[in-house]
């Protein structure tokens, strides 16, 4: 991947105050495939002490909406239009890990994937899968 497209994904990852507000990294950028990671803290726990399922789908939303962004044209930003998310088993851990993949880019819309795996005592677990629908927005800079 060249270097301003990796910074244009940096910048637009620093934009999300969403992510900041829970405390979420993009520490792997690669060509089709993004994570990101968010340590487990008590801010963003259910009553159960779980990660609250809304935010295991905002990362997973978002680290597939990125690898969407690996792909999409120079002059187009990304939207997400749809997802469907299954919840395997609760998000308990000491941090989240969620993988976006392209699995098929065309002129408009991408499609991909997402997981999203809690790591607790060195053990990594498949917790959520998404399907998900970006529209490239050609000529629509992000704000």
């Amino acid at each position: 991947m060249n270097t301003d497209l990796i910074q244009r994904i940096q910048d637009s990852f620093a934009k999300q105050n969403a992510m900041h507000l829970i405390k979420a990294t993009l520490p792997v950028i690669e060509e089709n495939l993004i994570e990101i990671h968010i340590p487990h803290w008590e801010g963003i726990e259910q009553q159960h002490g779980y990660v609250h399922a809304g935010v295991v789908g905002m990362i997973v939303d978002s680290a597939a909406g990125y690898a969407a962004m690996t792909v999409a044209p120079a002059d187009a930003s990304i939207l997400s239009v749809e997802y469907k998310i299954n919840m395997l088993r609760p998000a308990d851990g000491e941090k989240l890990i969620a993988r976006g993949e392209v699995v098929k880019s065309g002129r408009t819309l991408c499609i991909t994937k997402g997981e999203v795996f809690a790591i607790k005592n060195g053990q990594s677990t498949l917790c959520a899968l998404m399907q998900q629908t970006i529209m490239f927005m050609h000529g629509k800079p992000e704000k």
